[in-house]
């Protein structure tokens, strides 16, 4: 019987020869933390991105928090974000002395729902975090009509969105500040932990590059206390490497998604992402829905093929943030599954999997 991963890591990784090369080169060389490959990543990613600046840290949730603290909000100030995201992004509001507030999803592409947004916006909002969760862009232009004329600042958190476009203009670069993760398990991911910032704003760029250094720009330069998130000379340099065939990532994904998509028209019992062409979905999950999660995901399991949830709960769930409940998140942990979709896999497997769970709804 045919296996099919979730993913794996070192199957997808091309350019392997390449990558140990480097690596042994920069052992030989001592050269472990900074220096021209860290430098070299971040022309490049901002290059990519079309940003002004980028400023690499040391992981994801440092690149939310970060950010945060360089938009200087008065303390207690209410930042809204969606429910249904990685625990990090409402970490970092917490981390900063702000409050969370959680915000409803659209049902369509499980970003922020914009009604509900409208109705949680109060003259204590200070922040929007706008989560591309699974490579989905969330719309910014309506956020930003929205906000219009208000001392509200804009936070995209595109930590599974690289490559994902509104239009042609990437993500992370229509709010204040963006950021991004470079965990393993990323479309463009290292060989550990890893994040970047990008800003159009000097100010913050200044902010973001001392704080991940105890304050300094330089050495013995600190203008106050702030953190040691560094991102390693060996990841830049796997990042670097890994940058050059990205659009191929990105060329596939889509591939992959598009033989979901086909073989899941008809089967009133999934509902799929609404995708608006005009943009570039990056595909980090592929996400269906459906009433018998479960059994489709044990009918799978029993084929050999592996599903994750992304995520089994909303963080309003959670008992140390606020219970309220949100009409279209309630229960979605419940119903929501993630099929597999990497660059490693081959046509042959998705189709395999698609075939299975029509399958598996024939005979329901």
């Amino acid at each position: 019987m045919k296996k099919v991963k979730f993913t794996n890591l070192y199957k997808l990784l091309k350019n392997k020869s390449q990558i140990f090369r480097k690596i042994n080169l920069l052992i030989k060389q001592s050269k472990f933390v900074g220096g021209e490959e860290v430098v070299n990543f971040e022309k490049k990613f901002a290059k990519y991105t079309r940003s002004k600046y980028c400023i690499t840290v040391a992981n994801g949730t440092d690149a939310l928090e970060i950010a945060l603290g360089s938009l200087k909000l008065k303390k207690g100030s209410e930042v809204i974000l969606p429910v249904n995201t990685w625990i990090s992004t409402a970490e970092a509001i917490v981390t900063n002395g702000l409050k969370p507030i959680f915000c409803d999803i659209n049902l369509d592409d499980y970003s922020i729902s914009l009604k509900d947004l409208k109705k949680k916006i109060s003259r204590r909002t200070r922040a929007i975090i706008a989560v591309h969760l699974y490579g989905n862009p969330t719309n910014i232009f309506k956020i930003k009509k929205m906000i219009k004329n208000k001392n509200i600042k804009i936070i995209e958190d595109c930590a599974q969105a690289h490559g994902t476009t509104l239009g042609k203009r990437h993500v992370g670069t229509f709010g204040d500040v963006g950021t991004f993760s470079f965990f393993p398990g990323k479309n463009l991911g290292a060989f550990g932990d890893g994040g970047a910032i990008v800003t159009q704003t000097k100010s913050i760029w200044d902010y973001c590059l001392r704080a991940r250094n105890h304050g300094a720009s330089k050495k013995y330069d600190h203008k106050f206390s702030g953190r040691n998130s560094r991102l390693d000379t060996f990841n830049a340099a796997v990042l670097n490497i890994k940058l050059k065939s990205y659009s191929q990532v990105l060329k596939k994904r889509n591939e992959l998604s598009r033989i979901y998509f086909k073989k899941f028209e008809g089967i009133e019992d999934i509902i799929s992402y609404k995708l608006n062409k005009k943009n570039t979905h990056s595909f980090h999950q592929f996400v269906i829905r459906t009433k018998y999660r479960d059994k489709l995901a044990n009918y799978l399991r029993m084929n050999n093929i592996q599903t994750m949830v992304h995520y089994p709960y909303m963080l309003n769930e959670l008992k140390f943030f606020d219970k309220r409940k949100l009409i279209n998140a309630e229960n979605l942990g419940k119903k929501i599954l993630s099929l597999p979709i990497s660059e490693e896999h081959s046509k042959n497997e998705i189709l395999y999997v698609a075939e299975k769970i029509r399958l598996f709804f024939k005979t329901l």
